[in-house]
């Protein structure tokens, strides 16, 4: 097997992997910290970017698992087309909501991000508080671009 020294050799590498991993570590922390303080706006701007990265992590994976029933020989007919109808609905669903992003912030929103479940859709709007001119906006957008009424519509500031 390994001799004493090969072994404190692998032991010394390890070791020395930790510490240079520990250290990027911090050393990207620091300036990804450092650039977004420096837009004045670390909280929201996170919130927007991370909520947007969970999003497409997830869809990625739900693509990959439909990907994976399409590919498989074992997967019946119907399987299969329930996959490529998921497929489809997940692509209409990323499209539609990347849409309402863009018309409401054409509105003047800094930032948006829109979300849809079976019964509702989910809008997250950069900002403090909403005024009732800005609330119908966003409602005549989505009202305009799906077919949820209003009472299926939840809007959420965020600061």
């Amino acid at each position: 097997m390994f001799t004493k020294k090969k072994k404190i050799i692998v032991l010394c590498s390890m070791v020395a992997l930790l510490v240079l991993t520990g250290f990027l570590n911090l050393t990207l922390n620091k300036q990804a910290v450092s650039t977004t303080s420096t837009q004045g706006e670390v909280t929201t701007q996170s919130f927007f970017e991370s909520y947007r990265i969970d999003r497409n992590t997830s869809r990625e994976q739900q693509a990959l698992y439909y990907q994976a029933i399409l590919e498989s020989e074992n997967s019946t007919e119907e399987a299969k087309k329930d996959a490529e109808k998921g497929l489809s609905v997940l692509a209409a669903k990323k499209e539609q909501e990347l849409v309402l992003e863009s018309y409401i912030m054409a509105k003047g929103f800094n930032d948006a991000v829109v979300s849809f479940t079976d019964n509702y859709v989910n809008v997250m709007v950069k900002s403090s508080e909403l005024s009732d001119q800005q609330v119908a906006q966003i409602v005549e957008v989505v009202e305009e671009q799906t077919s949820k009424s209003i009472d299926n519509i939840k809007i959420i500031p965020v600061e």
